[in-house]
């Protein structure tokens, strides 16, 4: 597997070795060793979560408050763009965001460490997204940063995504500390 380094510390894009032929492909998504050696041995997946959504949905920019969960995201079917912003305070690139096209085409993962928000929008007619957390997730701990703040100038390739009610509200970068 290829690995590369992001804008944000210990953010990374994996790119798993595939193998394929005239039949189809294997590959390995998900081996715990291989995968400790990469993202550190401090991290264990105790929760998988698998969603599906439309054409211009966008979900986030969310986080877990007291309890912030590593997430390896990954699109089974499908694209969209993924984003991360650190808003870990002690980070030496808090503030940075970092955004990549993750589809099932590339078969690219995302490594999110804890204390990141997270979001993405959907490009294609529907993708299902699949991701491993490093913590349970909890409602009443999560948090969400509105996915248009001027501050992060993410550059979002969707102009009117749709959206939850609990995203249209969410906060301002600046308003989270």
């Amino acid at each position: 597997m290829k690995v590369s380094k992001t804008a944000i510390d210990g953010a990374l894009v994996i790119q798993p070795d595939v193998f394929g032929d005239e039949r189809g492909f294997f590959m390995e998504t998900f081996q715990a060793v291989r995968y400790r050696d990469v993202l550190g041995s401090q991290f264990d997946f105790v929760q998988d979560n698998y969603s599906r959504s439309a054409k211009n949905v966008l979900r986030g920019l969310h986080f877990q408050k007291t309890n912030p969960q590593g997430k390896l995201v990954r699109v089974v079917m499908g694209e969209v763009f993924d984003v991360a912003v650190d808003i870990r305070l002690d980070s030496p690139t808090h503030g940075q965001c970092h955004g990549v096209r993750l589809n099932a085409e590339n078969k690219l993962q995302f490594w999110l460490p804890p204390g990141l928000a997270h979001g993405f929008v959907v490009l294609s007619e529907l993708a299902d997204f699949e991701y491993k957390c490093t913590d349970y997730y909890d409602n009443s701990d999560e948090g969400c940063l509105i996915w248009n703040d001027p501050e992060l100038n993410i550059n979002w390739p969707c102009d009117n995504p749709l959206l939850s009610d609990k995203d249209k509200i969410g906060l301002k970068f600046k308003d989270l500390f």
